[in-house]
Formats: structure tokens, sequence, C-alpha cells
């Protein structure tokens, strides 16, 4: 299993000894804010809070995708703009970091032990780094995608997303032709985003720019940090094919889907006149009412919840660290996180 064991308490804690229910570890509180939250219960829809009420036109999750350097971020920021909808950066390595109340972005040790710079500079390491870190990416992104929900069931307002869970597979197919991971990553991979996806509603629209792997390998070069310009062109290629052979027809069935060369992606009302013109009539989301978005938004504010099935117990030597490895960077995580909180209580 992943690392995500040095952050997120019990579940994954028994998963990296390999012995589930043999012990019992203190939880890691994700959020370390003072103050107190009251989340939503039974309580509250008994009183009268359904999603479906402040449901509107937009109350919808829109996912923007395409290859490195695709203008993804451009284009999913004028959505959301136009449409009064919330923008969902790219989760990133940190993004766990990012939403917790001190922001302080971690030692890698604690976030998975991985970074894009040493995948860029050596992504068939023989210590299963690539992997470490798609598997790290991807539990931030099912985590994002948890909060994406959340908001959408408990206020009304659609989100607007790069990249989701449902196409992070691209990356691992691509890392797998070019030979980056062995095949029991990708088994492995496949297993945890069955089980941890599962229980989400896919988006409701995918919007692809397709952009040649020559012109992405322009932008690179262009504007790209110093690592990512040594990006295999192969590699661009594998997640483009990945995208238009694999992901966009499995997820036309249950999603709309807009696909624009990058030159039609700058005409952001041209856009916003196709999403208009969308029937949003097939799919899951059709299919829910007051009840089960009372049961969904329940599963997606337990974040720990949410990524438990990500820790799924196999000894996948990439990934999986031994019981007194695991006990040293889990306290050590613990002295971090117990020290920032005090010196906010006190600051």
């Amino acid at each position: 299993m992943s690392l995500w064991v040095a952050k997120l308490g019990p579940a994954a804690a028994a998963a990296a000894r390999g012995r589930l229910g043999s012990s019992v570890v203190p939880a890691a509180r994700i959020h370390i804010s003072p103050k107190w939250n009251l989340e939503y219960g039974w309580l509250a829809y008994m009183l009268g809070d359904r999603a479906m009420g402040k449901f509107t036109e937009y109350s919808k999750v829109f996912t923007v995708e395409g290859n490195l350097s695709s203008g993804k971020g451009k284009l999913a920021k004028l959505v959301a703009e136009k449409l009064g909808m919330k923008y969902f950066p790219e989760a990133d390595l940190h993004y766990l970091n990012r939403i917790t109340a001190d922001r302080t972005l971690l030692h890698e040790k604690f976030n998975g032990f991985c970074n894009l710079e040493r995948f860029y500079n050596d992504p068939k390491c023989p210590d299963g780094h690539s992997y470490r870190l798609q598997a790290w990416l991807f539990g931030n992104r099912v985590l994002q995608y948890a909060d994406a929900l959340e908001h959408l069931l408990s206020t009304g307002q659609g989100v607007v997303m790069e990249r989701s869970p449902y196409s992070d597979f691209v990356f691992l197919d691509a890392m797998f032709k070019q030979g980056y991971i062995h095949k029991r990553c990708l088994d492995h991979y496949k297993e945890i985003k069955e089980n941890s996806i599962c229980e989400f509603l896919p988006p409701h629209l995918v919007i692809y720019i397709d952009v040649p792997v020559p012109e992405v390998q322009k932008r690179i070069q262009d504007k790209g940090e110093p690592y990512e310009k040594k990006v295999s062109p192969l590699y661009l290629q594998g997640i483009e094919d990945a995208y238009k052979k694999t992901f966009l027809p499995e997820i036309s069935e249950t999603t709309e889907v807009l696909q624009y060369t990058a030159t039609e992606a700058e005409d952001v009302e041209k856009v916003i006149e196709d999403i208009e013109y969308l029937k949003f009539d097939k799919g899951p989301w059709l299919e829910q009412d007051d009840v089960s978005f009372h049961h969904l938004r329940l599963y997606v504010q337990d974040k720990s919840g949410v990524l438990d099935p990500v820790a799924i117990p196999r000894f996948i030597p990439e990934v999986t660290i031994g019981g007194s490895e695991y006990d040293k960077i889990y306290y050590e995580y613990r002295s971090v996180k117990l020290s920032l909180l005090l010196s906010s209580v006190t600051g």
C-alpha cells in the first residue's frame, strides 16, 4: 500500500503492517484547526437540509482533461467564472497540506517519499519511485473529488476541476508501456481505483483539450520547469493514446464529453455555448434523490473513510513499508503536526 499511512491513521496503519486488526494506533487528524466544525448528519437532514433543494442549472461536476501543458487550468478557471461555479485546481503532491488549517508543506517523507523532479530525472528508478508518485497523486485526487462532491451537495454550487481520479489511469498506462512501472503496480492500481471511486458519482461533463505531442513538447520547453523538459515524447504520446482509446470512450457512456483543439479551447464563449446546448440526460446522477444524496454527503465528508480503499493491504515492494519503519515515520509525523497545532494556538 502507499505511504498514505504516514498521514491517515488507523486503517492505513494496520494495512501498512500487513496484519489488519492486530494493533490499535492513535489516529492522525487530517485537519488540525483549533476551531470546532459541526459535520452534516442525520439531524440536519431531518431538519430539512436537502441537497436537491439547493440545486440550480449548473449544480454539476465538470472536469477539464488533457495532456501536460494543454491549457486545462486556464479553461477550467474561465468556465467556472462564466457559469458561477467553484474552480478546483489540479490536485498536486501537497494537496492535503494545502487544505489543512496551517497549510504547511511537509517533507517528502510525509508525502509518499516522492517528488516530480526525481520522476522526470529518472522515471525508471529501480526503487519504485514512479509508482509511489502516481499512487500518491491518485490518493490526492480521490480526496479532492470527495471535497468537490461535498461542496456541491452542501452548497448547491457546481464545480469545475482539472482532472479527476476517473482519468488518472492514463498516466499509469503510459508509465507501464514505457517500462517505468511493473505489472504488479498496474494491477494494484486498478484494484485501488475500482474500490475507491465506486461510491462516487462520475462527472456530468468532461472537456478534453486535444493538443498534439509536438505542441505539448514545445510548451514544456518554453514554460516548463527545467526537470520537466526531460519528459519523453513517447510518454506524452502514451498519455494521449490512453485518453483517446480508453478514457474518453468509456467515460462517454455515463458522462457528456466535449472535445476541442488548443485553438478552439481559447474561445471560451463558444465552449460555454456548447455546454448550454447539452441535455445532461444520461448517467447515474439522473437516478439520485435526496436520500441517496444524503448518504453520499455523509460518505464524502468522512475523508479518512474516503481514503481507506486506497490502503489495500497487498505486499507491493514499491509502496509497502514495514511496521517498525512505519512507527518511526508515523510518530514523527504526529510530533510535527502537534508542534504546528500548538504554535497556531499560542501564536
